[in-house]
């Protein structure tokens, strides 16, 4: 058996604790394990391929706002040239990675799956391997539903479609969440015929129903979106596929060149086997952690998709920081998920950070909460793009910080983080008012909706009015 200092699972964040270990101890040994390309989920299937593949697709936005100025001809999309080049950059930094994996004289690194089979121990590429300090990032997988017929019809995924080499020309998708919308936006404006299938009553239904609303109707000009309905069945009829949908008003039957599955992601725990190593999951399989991100067995740590918490690799990197700070320093720094932005790189792209307004409601009262709301177009910047989209900024008026935010329109996920700043400092929203910002930008649209507060009901009496 051999014995390591530290043992990371998984090659996305995780390497950020193994590179802070080489580099504040330099006698450590260590074994990094993963079984599927170097670099982690985010740069090999998730959001460095997906935003490398989507990204032509603002400027097709851009010209379709600025049409009644611009009488551009866009003849078509070059998704060969696309893909090609999504594929070139993933591999090549995933191979520089595994290069460096290979060549660090103390460090093994295991290209195999792992799985525990006792604390503190784990058997892998026919080896067993133990330390004191493990850190499992072994990441997440799709979710594929079980739905008649589809797997014998066969669909593609978040993974399988990034080895695409032609776009097809109908595309069917399951699901109305992130990855739903990202790539359905993208290819409904790259001109494939786009169907997207949500149960829910909504598209981006873990977004402000305003947020949803505008996402909706914008998308509504490129692509077709079936809300409230279930696909039931699927059937492969030649070069077809038809997908049987039903809803409240009864049976839709949808046909598609292809399918793309995209209704969320399961845990990696059947691969790992943490009971194994006494280690506990809830009851989907995603490890249980505490508020240092530690297991119920000491020294074993969790961060990433593997705990379920929040999977953004954003998130991530700081837990790998916090758990390493705990781990090798005993700083006992508490992981702190009140300040998380995220965005949707649709269009209108979406950011949002912190809590939405229902959330806020359920938590401080309604009688509690202000609401803040200004749309791009009143912004100079954004009379020039003819932007749509506005900012929605929720405060507790007793301490009168900054509880959450929520942003749709051009450069979103830039917008955002001004705010999830403000709100990870604690500050008052009078910190957004007293700084100075760039007139005319499209960052006036956040200042101006904190100066415009009012209350919950307020709020909805003018929303019902404006949009």
């Amino acid at each position: 058996m051999s014995k390591y200092d530290a043992i990371v699972i998984g090659t996305g964040s995780g390497m950020i604790i193994a590179e802070r270990l080489l580099r504040d101890n330099p006698d450590s040994r260590i074994a990094v394990i993963d079984k599927d390309m170097a670099g982690g989920i985010c740069l090999t299937k998730g959001c460095i391929p997906s935003k490398l593949i989507i990204s032509p697709a603002e400027v097709l936005y851009d010209l379709e706002n600025l049409s009644e100025f611009i009488d551009a001809e866009v003849k078509g999309v070059y998704f060969r040239k696309i893909m090609e080049r999504m594929r070139n950059k993933v591999d090549s930094e995933s191979e520089m990675i595994e290069r460096s994996l290979k060549e660090l004289d103390r460090m093994d690194y295991f290209k195999a799956p792992a799985k525990f089979i006792s604390p503190h121990t784990l058997e892998v590429d026919g080896k067993e391997i133990r330390s004191e300090k493990i850190f499992i990032g072994s990441g997440s997988r799709l979710m594929v539903p079980k739905i008649d017929g589809l797997r014998n019809s066969g669909y593609l995924t978040s993974d399988s479609l990034l080895y695409l080499e032609d776009m097809p020309e109908s595309l069917v998708i399951i699901g109305g969440g992130y990855i739903a919308l990202e790539y359905g936006d993208f290819f409904a404006r790259a001109g494939c015929d786009v169907v997207i299938i949500e149960m829910l009553p909504r598209i981006l239904s873990n977004e402000e129903p305003e947020i949803s609303r505008l996402v909706h109707q914008e998308l509504s000009r490129h692509a077709e979106i079936l809300t409230s309905h279930r696909v039931v069945r699927v059937e492969e009829k030649g070069e077809k596929k038809t997908v049987h949908a039903k809803g409240d008003a009864g049976k839709k039957v949808i046909e598609g060149e292809e399918i793309l599955v995209a209704v969320g992601r399961v845990p990696n725990s059947d691969v790992l086997q943490p009971e194994k190593g006494g280690i506990e999951t809830d009851e989907r399989g995603w490890i249980k952690v505490n508020d240092y991100l530690e297991t119920n067995v000491k020294g074993v740590y969790a961060i990433g998709d593997a705990n379920g918490k929040y999977m953004f690799r954003h998130v991530a990197n700081r837990e790998a920081v916090v758990a390493y700070m705990n781990a090798f320093h005993n700083a006992e720094v508490r992981m702190n998920y009140s300040a998380i932005p995220h965005a949707v790189f649709c269009h209108p792209e979406v950011a949002s950070v912190g809590l939405r307004e229902d959330q806020a409601i359920g938590k401080y009262g309604r009688e509690n909460i202000l609401i803040g709301f200004e749309e791009m177009k009143s912004t100079g910047k954004g009379q020039g793009l003819n932007a749509k989209g506005f900012a929605k900024i929720i405060v507790h008026k007793e301490s009168e910080r900054v509880v959450g935010a929520h942003i749709a329109g051009k450069s979103a996920s830039i917008l955002i983080q001004e705010v999830a700043t403000v709100m990870s400092l604690n500050a008052p929203f009078h910190a957004i008012l007293h700084a100075i910002h760039i007139h005319p930008a499209l960052s006036e649209v956040v200042s101006w909706a904190c100066g415009n507060l009012m209350s919950v009901d307020d709020y909805h009496k003018m929303i019902e009015r404006e949009l």
